[in-house]
């Protein structure tokens, strides 16, 4: 008798067979394509002719359970199997990390056992891996040997697939190297696995590697290494311990194996899954919708050798790149619409050979680009002007319809959707980080399904009962699928179902529609997405109204960025000639910008004539040109104002002052009172990358924002630097500004020390409860601290005097940068400036955290202003919510001044960082406000990743929301700023009514 071990995993199935001596005879790894049943029928019959007769069997793995209970073999959770296992092969094992196709998971086995899983979300696995290696048109051996000759390491972000697409994708259209993006991503998966599923623990000693990945790709073992700073192992059997572990738990028990794949197609009692009304309840509805949208674009002019005068448009996009030329009526006499690859300016050449071979004697009027990859399409081609993508397809629809006051663009990784008032762009919803509901999303899941999206889109319209997927996110939604699969549901109703997700995802996570809320009366759907006619119909079901898809869907941004050109009066393009495009020559080379403390990561490209473009700057120093004129950053000062308190020695010990949260703020308070009381100071530092990963192992929760992470790395750069005593106080309160009800600090801000400590117990922090905001009798509270836990010889007199200077030292500088946002503000009025007030936290001046886009507004010559140097302008803000913490208040109380100014033009930018639940509340309250009085409006979601392409695409489309503004009231077209247009929705009302 032979015992036999089947791990069914989410990607794949695994088989061990032992022999009566405990010997392994038999491995076998298959992928099962998510047709679970049938390759599992078919391992057994294999198994069967191999080894006949009754044999000891049982299942382990994510995808097992189901038919062990319906088959009535025995079960072996995993994570036990693979301590069996690991126990047997490898007794002198620390740690175990496991990654799978789905399922990650690190295995503590000495000092206690315990075992951290992945949820849900499949980031870091094989299938990131997988997604990534699609991504680059590359295969997975392919990227392994890549990654190997890297240069440098690029951050990309590593929650899940769809986060690292909106990194990866401006990476490849910029020139980045698929050398040095394979090695990033690889990092990306080492990053996620310590910081997602260690909780803190650290990972030392006997290090085992296990899974799929770790034995298939040699550079992610030797980047967990170099991480680790360890040298761990994988077994020869590495693929195949879930497996083995599972043969070792199989029982007395016996099974015929052909019996048992026999019964495997008669399998009954499946569930039931939620399920939503078909596309298309029958075929008049189908041909009625086929009638809407049948319209084709046009044919392409004829080629000729006759003088023909052409406007070009170029949409160099996340996933594809789009041409347009159009004539001067606007007629497309020729267009291309090709998958990127991460090669736009290859695709833009042929496109541009071709139109100049179909018409000789072209004559080129004018030409513009958008999209991610406008820069190096600009500075390879000549192209003459550059245009943000909102502007782009407003240009597009208004020639479809100049009626239309509402535009949704769903592309490969974006999702572009702005409200149109009075002739202008009056609000903008975009997503910043995240592409789940877009084209990559059905795309991934087309080609994991093993379809073509064209077959795909069709299985999904013949769908009778779609399944009710929900909006989430799409790794997250991986494990509904497969389980949908389980239950019963068709690869139509699947397909179907997830048509359905794109919708909600755009309307309910992006767009935030409430319910009964119309988006208007014209709306204009555009973008590849919207091509599939599965998401057109389900788009107009949600809505419950018909809306208009052009012919030329697809290619908008194209379309409209010609006519962009078109309508600025171009006669004369800079555009390349023939020969020039024919000669062009292009070279790739990664660099470190030493220009200022960001060390950005470059990647330079160069074109021949001396044109080049600079990507992967957080900052705009690399690419500004001499002439151009920055605006004046609030948020740079103070960086500088913060670097004088530096560190010192003293007569008495140091200590150490992580520069973290709300730490930003009171490092002049702290500075001050401990330098005064002669205590030498050891400050942290801004915070950096190589510092992050240096506190990643501590990280106790993945779900908590960017900014607590970073205080691991500042504890242990501290550490590191031999400081025994680190102060990170708990403060349940900030100092009263008068503007709130009560004036609480954010509970992660307040009590984190708290959670740094569970996780670092080897080092002690100083961590008093104090009252700052208790001048009266906090030096009583403080000299006892110190001396009973720091220095029993302090003097109450002495720490008097101390807090004294310290409060009047945390006046002064608060007092320094009010003062200095007077004098540039009156500076910028006098000289016709915008305005722009970037509302944060005190942790947002942290170079690491903002990741240069407060550099980046003023490198357009607007003035930048914090919203806490508006402090003596402002009172307490007039709001719907319960108005009781700190940050939150000082952020109404500057929404509502900007809302006040009639006579200027300023803008309001909300920072908001992930894992931080209620900014969605403040943004609310704030749009509301601003509203109101007829101001614009953004907020931009930072992250440890920040697709930076995205907050620019917004940012830009901000001000050339407030231009268009500013050009409608000068016409009369629109009331002047401080009058409610009638046609406004009153957000709060709305709030309240939900």
């Amino acid at each position: 008798m032979h015992r036999i071990g089947l791990d069914i995993g989410s990607t794949t199935i695994k088989t061990v067979v032992l022999d009566e001596s405990g010997r392994v005879c038999h491995t076998q790894y298959e992928r099962h394509y998510s047709r679970i049943a049938q390759k599992t029928r078919e391992v057994l019959l294999t198994l069967s002719r191999k080894f006949p007769g009754l044999q000891s069997l049982c299942i382990s793995g994510s995808a097992g359970i189901g038919l062990s209970e319906q088959l009535g073999i025995p079960f072996a959770q995993e994570v036990f199997a693979t301590r069996q296992a690991v126990t047997t092969l490898q007794p002198e094992a620390d740690v175990v990390i496991e990654l799978g196709g789905e399922d990650a998971k690190i295995l503590f086995l000495s000092g206690g056992t315990d075992f951290c899983m992945n949820g849900s979300c499949a980031g870091g696995t094989g299938a990131f891996i997988d997604q990534m290696a699609t991504l680059l048109q590359i295969s997975q051996d392919e990227m392994n040997a890549l990654a190997m000759d890297h240069e440098k390491i690029y951050p990309v972000a590593s929650r899940c697939g769809v986060f690292a697409k909106s990194d990866i994708q401006p990476l490849l259209n910029q020139g980045a190297t698929k050398e040095d993006i394979s090695a990033s991503i690889f990092q990306a998966v080492v990053s996620q696995t310590i910081a997602g599923l260690a909780h803190g623990r650290p990972i030392r000693g006997n290090v085992v590697y296990l899974g799929g990945p770790l034995t298939f790709f040699s550079m992610l073992r030797e980047t967990f290494d170099a991480n680790l700073k360890l040298k761990g192992v994988c077994p020869s059997l590495s693929l195949y311990y879930v497996a083995y572990g599972a043969a070792l738990l199989a029982g007395e028990e016996t099974f015929d194996l052909e019996k048992l794949a026999d019964r495997i197609p008669q399998l009954t009692g499946w569930q039931s899954y939620d399920s939503l009304r078909p596309l298309f309840r029958d075929r008049r509805e189908r041909v009625a919708f086929e009638t809407r949208y049948g319209q084709q674009l046009p044919a392409f002019l004829e080629p000729s050798g006759d003088p023909v005068r052409l406007y070009v448009g170029i949409d160099a996009g996340s996933t594809t790149t789009k041409c347009a030329a159009l004539t001067e009526d606007g007629t497309i006499a020729f267009y291309r619409y090709l998958p990127s690859g991460g090669q736009p300016v290859r695709h833009v050449r042929d496109f541009l050979l071709e139109l100049y071979d179909r018409w000789p004697n072209c004559r080129i009027l004018g030409s513009a680009a958008t999209g991610y990859g406008e820069d190096i399409v600009r500075a390879a081609f000549g192209v003459d002007l550059g245009v943000v993508e909102t502007v782009a397809h407003y240009t597009a629809a208004k020639a479809y319809d100049p009626q239309v006051d509402f535009i949704i663009d769903i592309g490969g990784q974006d999702i572009k959707c702005f409200q149109i008032r009075n002739g202008a762009v009056d609000q903008i919803f975009l997503n910043e980080a995240c592409s789940s509901g877009c084209g990559s999303f059905l795309q991934s899941f087309a080609g994991t399904l093993g379809y073509d999206m064209e077959t795909f889109c069709e299985h999904a319209l013949k769908g009778t009962k779609p399944v009710d997927l929900g909006s989430r996110c799409t790794v997250f939604m991986n494990s509904s699928v497969k389980q949908a699969q389980k239950d019963g549901a068709t690869m139509e109703d699947i397909a179907a179902g997830l048509a359905v997700s794109v919708v909600k995802n755009a309307l309910y996570k992006v767009i935030r529609l409430k319910q009964g809320q119309k988006l208007g009366e014209h709306i204009i759907v555009q973008g590849g997405t919207f091509l599939n006619d599965a998401v057109l119909q389900a788009f107009e079901l949600e809505l419950g109204m018909p809306v208009t898809r052009p012919a030329a869907a697809g290619l908008m941004g194209a379309v409209g960025a010609a006519l962009y050109a078109r309508d600025k009066g171009l006669d004369d393009s800079t555009l390349r000639t023939r020969d020039q495009v024919l000669n062009l020559s292009h070279s790739v080379k990664p660099t470190v910008c030493q220009g200022c403390t960001n060390h950005c990561r470059l990647t330079v490209n160069v074109f021949d004539g001396g044109k080049v473009c600079i990507a992967g700057n957080r900052c705009e120093k690399p690419v500004r040109h001499a002439d151009s004129e920055s605006g004046h950053n609030m948020l740079a000062y103070k960086r500088q104002r913060l670097a004088r308190f530096s560190s010192r020695k003293g007569s008495r010990k140091t200590i150490g002052i992580p520069l973290v949260l709300n730490m930003y703020e009171l490092l002049p308070f702290w500075h001050t009172l401990f330098t005064r009381l002669d205590f030498g100071v050891e400050v942290s530092g801004f915070s950096s990358l190589a510092l992050y990963h240096r506190g990643q192992g501590q990280i106790p929760s993945d779900t908590v924002c960017y900014p607590a992470k970073l205080s691991h790395g500042h504890i242990q750069a501290l550490r590191d630097r031999g400081i025994e005593d680190i102060f990170y106080p708990c403060l349940s309160y900030n100092l009263d500004e008068d503007k709130s009800v009560n004036h609480y600090n954010c509970p992660v801000v307040a009590y984190y020390p708290e959670s740094i400590q569970s996780t670092m117990p080897e080092q002690k922090l100083l961590m008093p409860y104090l009252g700052i905001h208790r001048r009266k009798d906090f030096a009583k509270h403080f000299w006892k601290f110190l001396r009973e836990e720091v220095d029993d010889t302090v003097r109450l007199r002495d720490v008097q005097k101390a807090v004294n200077a310290a409060y009047e030292a945390l006046d002064a500088y608060m007092e320094d940068i009010r003062s200095q946002a007077d004098i540039w503000l009156q500076e910028a009025r006098s000289q016709g400036r915008e305005v722009v007030v970037l509302c944060g936290r005190p942790y947002h001046v942290d170079p690491e955290v903002i990741h240069g886009i407060d550099q980046y507004i003023a490198s357009t010559g607007r003035l930048v202003l914090s919203e806490d140097s508006l402090g003596h302008h402002t009172s307490q803000a007039d709001t719907d919510v319960l108005n009781q913490w700190t940050y939150h208040a000082r952020l109404y109380s500057a929404a509502r001044w900007v809302a006040s100014q009639h006579d200027s033009a300023i803008q309001l930018v909300q920072l908001v960082s992930f894992g931080c639940g209620v900014d969605a509340i403040t943004g609310d309250e704030v749009r509301a406000m601003l509203e109101s009085e007829g101001c614009l409006y953004t907020q931009v979601k930072i992250d440890e990743i920040t697709n930076l392409g995205a907050v620019k695409i917004r940012l830009r489309s901000l001000f050339a929301a407030a231009g268009q503004r500013q050009q409608s009231r000068q016409e009369g077209t629109s009331g002047r700023r401080g009058r409610r247009q009638p046609d406004v929705s009153d957000r709060r009302q709305e709030r309240q009514q939900a």
